[in-house]
């Protein structure tokens, strides 16, 4: 459960460094505690959609991996940072993202980030 928390919290502070970065990927709130919030719940559903979704989309696109040599993954984030969107703006959660190549380079910023944040954090359970 903890790993959990701490993948959640890794989650949600790479998001937040994508928000901060790039002005197509939006966070709004009436309050910070709302922004927090949002962010957390995001956060959420990006993990879902990571655990889930994303290894199935890498099984199919594996040619396409090999191919590139690993580069293709770029591409499988930013799809994974779009559903995210999309799956929060069906749950009237204030995030969004603007473009393909906005999201291309917001999965960039979060796969680094959420790496460096996931090797500081404890994550024994």
């Amino acid at each position: 459960m903890k790993n959990f928390v701490v993948k959640t919290i890794a989650n949600a502070g790479a998001l937040a460094v994508a928000v901060w970065l790039l002005d197509k990927i939006t966070l709004t709130g009436d309050s910070t505690g709302k922004k927090v919030g949002t962010l957390l719940v995001v956060a959420l559903i990006f993990g879902v959609v990571n655990f889930i979704v994303k290894p199935l989309v890498q099984l199919l696109s594996l040619p396409l991996l090999i191919l590139t040599l690993g580069l293709f993954t770029l591409i499988v984030n930013a799809l994974m940072l779009l559903l995210t969107s999309w799956l929060a703006d069906k749950l009237d959660l204030s995030f969004q993202v603007d473009g393909f190549w906005t999201a291309v380079l917001g999965g960039l910023i979060i796969s680094i980030v959420s790496w460096a944040l996931n090797m500081i954090l404890p994550d024994g359970d």
